[in-house]
């Protein structure tokens, strides 16, 4: 067993690292790829500097490690910048604050606005049509709405 660890080159760690990443493909889940990245890492390291097989595999554990908080923040800022589904089936709350002309005016408490190419109910007080209005609560495809 010693004597394998022994023979433990660059060309092996390059080796494992691809094996590694290509596990990955089989079973997605990205823990593989960082663990065969740390295994290039080491290959890479070890072109230049030679170091023994208890360096080797000191590095591969340090570089393993340092992956995984590598890998949260990567993973947790791709996240909150993913705002472009924020309101993904809750279309009427991006409409709350936003300020539209009557199409119809509102009369007993119902009429309608024109939102791009939608024509949207809304409740709120008596206005006549032409009125700016601010949408001020959303529920389900009716919109509240208050004279600006």
């Amino acid at each position: 067993m010693a004597d394998m660890f022994v023979t433990l080159g660059t060309w092996n760690w390059l080796i494992f690292g691809f094996i590694l990443m290509a596990l990955e493909l089989v079973a997605p889940g990205v823990f593989l790829y960082w663990l065969g990245l740390a295994a290039l890492l080491v290959g890479l390291v070890s072109f230049g500097l030679h170091p023994s097989w208890q360096t080797q595999l000191l590095m591969f554990a340090v570089f393993a490690a340092c992956a995984v908080p590598v890998w949260r923040r990567l993973a947790l800022g791709a996240r909150k910048t993913d705002d472009s589904n924020a309101f993904l089936n809750r279309r009427a709350e991006a409409l709350v604050g936003r300020v539209f002309t009557l199409e119809k005016p509102i009369v007993d408490g119902a009429g309608t606005v024109r939102v791009d190419d939608t024509i949207w109910r809304v409740a709120g007080p008596d206005t006549p049509a032409g009125s700016r209005v601010r949408v001020v609560h959303a529920d389900g495809a009716n919109l509240t709405v208050a004279a600006v």
